[in-house]
């Protein structure tokens, strides 16, 4: 065995729930201390959309099909897009930025990594912080429907830990993502892919103005999943195809743990 093998801290078991909790008791500390001001900020881009949009230009608009081919407001139609962008926002960008600064300024992970915390301990436990903020936008955001009267049925209530299943999905495999970039200049990728896929998603209008072929490009899309298991959830019309877009949240969500731990121990545990 190397010296620097010697050295090295005995890792904590995958699953030691004490050492996540270490990495959570530290991310609540810095947002009460910090960051709450961002984290509140956050929350009103979902509610000037629905407002701009939904309202005024849902005033132009009026009925749309909605699920199951039933007519609805356009605000109710693109309230849960909004929903589930809200929740995808909240955790792809503090899965990013801030784990990006962390990881090539602070040296935050190769410190941590340095005690007994294992590579999925820092995974897992930042990722439920991107998580919880998610959780917040898409609790606050379901209340904004329900006084706006945009809440027609009580699956509806399900729309809050589906939104932590989108938001758990991209914060992991976010993270990973940022694992690969170097530069500040780069994180403008990120920017790159999330406002076209926010626009072209079907958020603001249906996924059958696109051309056949487009339409297959835009289901591969993970916000468009979102988008149409929140729009079912909404008016209570649940398919078999409710199920496939759960399990591609599950599927992205394993693939991005999995991703983010292979790249922490890459970096740091060589």
């Amino acid at each position: 065995m190397s010296v620097h093998e010697q050295q090295r801290p005995v890792l904590a078991e995958p699953g030691a729930r004490s050492s996540v909790i270490s990495v959570l008791e530290r991310g609540f500390s810095v947002i009460r201390n910090q960051n709450w001001m961002i984290l509140v900020s956050g929350f009103f881009e979902p509610v000037f959309y629905l407002l701009a949009m939904g309202v005024g230009m849902g005033m132009l608009v009026g009925e749309v099909s909605g699920p199951g081919g039933r007519g609805i407001t356009y605000a109710a139609f693109i309230a849960p897009a909004l929903l589930a962008t809200s929740a995808m926002n909240g955790a792809f960008y503090d899965s990013t930025w801030n784990v990006f600064f962390k990881l090539r300024f602070a040296k935050l992970y190769e410190a941590m990594l340095q005690t007994s915390l294992s590579p999925w301990n820092v995974a897992l436990g930042e990722i439920l912080m991107a998580l919880f903020r998610g959780f917040l936008y898409a609790l606050g955001f379901l209340g904004v429907l329900a006084v706006m009267g945009l809440v027609t049925s009580w699956w509806a209530l399900a729309m809050v830990p589906v939104a932590v299943l989108i938001a758990f999905g991209f914060a992991a495999l976010g993270m990973g993502v940022t694992s690969f970039l170097t530069r500040f200049q780069q994180m403008d990728l990120l920017n790159f892919v999330m406002l076209p896929m926010f626009l072209f998603s079907a958020t603001l209008y249906p996924i059958t103005v696109y051309p056949e072929a487009v339409q297959w490009l835009v289901m591969v899309l993970p916000l468009w999943h979102a988008v149409e298991l929140m729009r079912q959830l909404s008016v209570g019309y649940l398919t078999w195809a409710t199920l496939v877009h759960v399990g591609y949240f599950v599927a992205m969500t394993a693939a991005g743990l999995w991703l983010t731990t292979t790249r922490l121990r890459a970096l740091f545990l060589r």
